[in-house]
């Protein structure tokens, strides 16, 4: 029996590296797919105009399962100032407030988030109107926190790493 040239099918065929007309690599079963490599993608984020406390909260929620995280729900730990929201497997801070987001604001969600989480871990994310200081930047970076800015026009912007890996790959 003879060899196969290296530009020929398993089959000795000369279709090269694969059949074009299907998509499948010589040498693998027609009948069989091929494993998912990638991602769906989502389709775009349909924003909420935020024009009060309520509406931030809303987009938030609303983002949240866009990212994946389903079953959203007021969360049953009232932060200082805000509101929580909880998902399986995330807890998410709104900040509505004027005030720009300090370090102890991503921490206190943080321990909250850790404290939860039992044997099921718990990520947990920022989103705030007003920003957040370089401090807590900072922290939430060293915390891998996930922080979002949301102006009027109801669209979450991620402002740190952490956030836009979130954004990349969801829930």
């Amino acid at each position: 029996m003879a060899d196969a040239r290296p530009d020929e099918g398993f089959d000795g065929s000369d279709k090269g590296p694969g059949d074009a007309a299907t998509g499948v690599p010589h040498g693998h079963p027609s009948h069989i797919p091929l494993p998912r490599t990638a991602p769906r993608p989502r389709p775009a984020f349909r924003p909420v105009t935020i024009r009060d406390a309520r509406d931030a909260v809303t987009v938030a929620a609303l983002y949240l399962r866009w990212l994946g995280y389903l079953n959203t729900r007021s969360a049953s730990r009232r932060p200082p100032s805000g509101s929580r929201i909880a998902a399986r497997g995330m807890l998410a801070q709104v900040e509505p407030a004027l005030r720009p987001t300090t370090p102890r604001d991503i921490e206190c969600l943080w321990l909250t988030a850790m404290t939860e989480a039992g044997d099921t871990p718990v990520a947990c994310a920022f989103f705030t109107l007003a920003g957040y200081t370089s401090g807590a930047h900072t922290r939430a970076d060293s915390l891998g926190v996930p922080l979002f800015t949301m102006d009027a026009t109801g669209t979450p912007q991620p402002v740190n790493g952490a956030a836009y890996e979130l954004v990349a790959t969801g829930a």
